[in-house]
């Protein structure tokens, strides 16, 4: 099974995702460290509570951490900005030599120049923590940067107070203004971006080779021996959507799924015990959406801190254990103040949404004690209503890359967007592709809660070498698996254990 990884010229992303995992910059870089450490030596401690590489990977791999060979990075001084890790590979964060440029346009400075070899191990000129932190909570972006966040905020302001009395016709008009020219951001790469794992393969590739291993041993990514997985999300917006939430359990059902309903507290429409309860008896899940939909959530700290403390009432009331934001407005580095298991506000890649951004990575993640399952493939009404798609070529597309990648699949697709029979077929597509793909392609397809509950469990796990084998220990550890990672040619590859 190799890494298959997209080249991020949104202009020339392939059906598959297929592109190179590893640049020649770090093949040539990983044949001079090659067999130049020895193997099984440990320099994964740094005594202040920092994160090195070593236990960056060890979190990603849950392999072991006595097998890396990562020494803790120097502390840089230095100003944040983008550079590479080899071609096509962005990372924003600090380099130890140099400042770095507030944007990822023109030429810059790759990283792996200046990686350092030691009698005890690597030495990288950035802080693996660090970049990979920035990316996953989109530290990288404008928005966070806040450019032009007043301008931003009042516009903001105006579209909600108009939003009831437009129509989606006018609506529509006003958001393909303000995301023109969406196709020619240069990062994160469009359809699907997967740089956060590329940096893992890339850092993997260079301990294996500096210590002349050719595979390391983790736990596999899904519970038993899946190698993909796949969530189906609705997001209930109004009234109507709400109505039709049994018509649309009942078409999930036929095709065999089971689905998550987020749920507007206030403001929206009624949110009666006997509609949940219509939900939680069909085995399906209820989740808290927003508390308003108003877009204001994470408009001013304050305000966000009242606001989340509903929040997490009306999570205790509805018994939820997830949460997503409405329009996906979002900031990771507030979201120690909720109470949930899971998120699913942030995108994999977010150039169609009105806060633009991305996590870049297909895989679930930790933003304190949250899991966090990002959304990888377009929502049904920027589908509909900003591409003017009514086909399902480009979940297709975005379900290839994740799925060869041996990530996570999530979908939302609203209720309120999908009353009439056009967009219906097309949901009818989309559902009975997921399905084939659960036959012939291996892919879990439970609840969100559930992998969120099995993310972090896997958190927990370690592998242990016993009677010439490694074995998964932990809670839960009868459903893991061990996988190999190795390098063949120009890409990591991923095998399960016989």
């Amino acid at each position: 099974m190799g890494i298959l990884i997209p080249q991020p010229n949104s202009n020339s992303a392939d059906p598959n995702g297929v592109g190179e995992a590893l640049h020649d910059g770090v093949v040539n870089l990983a044949k001079k460290l090659e067999g130049r450490l020895g193997p099984y030596k440990t320099a994964s401690a740094t005594g202040d509570g920092v994160k090195t590489a070593n236990q960056v990977l060890a979190d990603y791999y849950r392999c072991p951490p006595n097998l890396l060979q990562f020494l803790p990075a120097a502390q840089s001084v230095k100003r944040r900005g983008f550079f590479l890790l080899g071609q096509n590979t962005f990372c924003y964060g600090r380099l130890s030599h140099t400042d770095a440029p507030g944007n990822p346009e023109g030429k810059l400075d790759d990283a792996l120049e200046h990686v350092k070899v030691e009698a005890p191990g690597i030495r990288l000129p950035f802080d693996a923590n660090e970049i990979i932190e920035n990316l996953r909570r989109e530290r990288y972006s404008s928005h966070f940067r806040e450019e032009g966040s007043v301008f931003n905020a009042i516009l903001r302001k105006l579209y909600y107070m108009l939003r009831p009395f437009a129509s989606v016709s006018v609506r529509r008009h006003f958001q393909k203004i303000h995301l023109r020219n969406w196709d020619t951001v240069r990062f994160p790469a469009w359809p699907v971006d997967f740089t956060v794992d590329r940096i893992h393969q890339k850092l993997l590739a260079l301990t294996l080779w500096a210590q002349g291993l050719e595979k390391m041993p983790f736990i596999w990514f899904w519970p038993n021996n899946f190698r993909c997985c796949a969530i189906m999300t609705h997001d209930v917006e109004e009234l109507a959507g709400r109505d039709f939430s049994p018509q649309l359990m009942d078409l999930d059902e036929s095709f065999g799924f089971h689905s998550s309903f987020q749920i507007v507290p206030e403001n929206r429409y009624p949110v009666p015990k006997s509609y949940l309860n219509s939900i939680v008896s069909r085995g399906f899940e209820v989740n808290v959406h927003d508390l308003k939909h108003d877009g204001r959530l994470f408009a001013d700290h304050e305000e966000f801190l009242r606001r989340a403390n509903r929040i997490n009432n009306y999570a205790k009331e509805y018994g939820a254990q997830g949460f997503r934001s409405g329009i996906l407005y979002r900031n990771a580095d507030w979201y120690d103040v909720f109470e949930f298991s899971y998120d699913m506000s942030i995108p994999n890649v977010a150039h169609l949404d009105p806060q633009h951004g991305g996590c870049c990575t297909v895989m679930p993640y930790f933003i304190g004690k949250i899991v966090e399952l990002p959304l990888t493939c377009t929502q049904d009404y920027t589908l509909f209503n900003i591409l003017g798609d009514y086909s399902i070529e480009l979940w297709k597309k975005q379900i290839a890359c994740v799925q060869a990648n041996h990530g996570l699949i999530s979908v939302i697709v609203h209720p309120d967007y999908i009353l009439e029979p056009k967009p219906q077929s097309t949901y009818k597509a989309l559902l009975n592709h997921l399905a084939e793909l659960r036959v012939h392609g291996n892919i879990w397809t439970p609840l969100p809660r559930e992998v969120a509950a099995w993310w972090r469990a896997r958190s927990k796990m370690n592998l242990t070498f016993e009677h010439g084998e490694w074995r998964v220990q932990g809670e839960g550890c009868e459903r893991a698996c061990v996988g190999y990672a190795s390098v063949a040619g120009k890409e990591v590859t991923y095998s399960l254990a016989r």
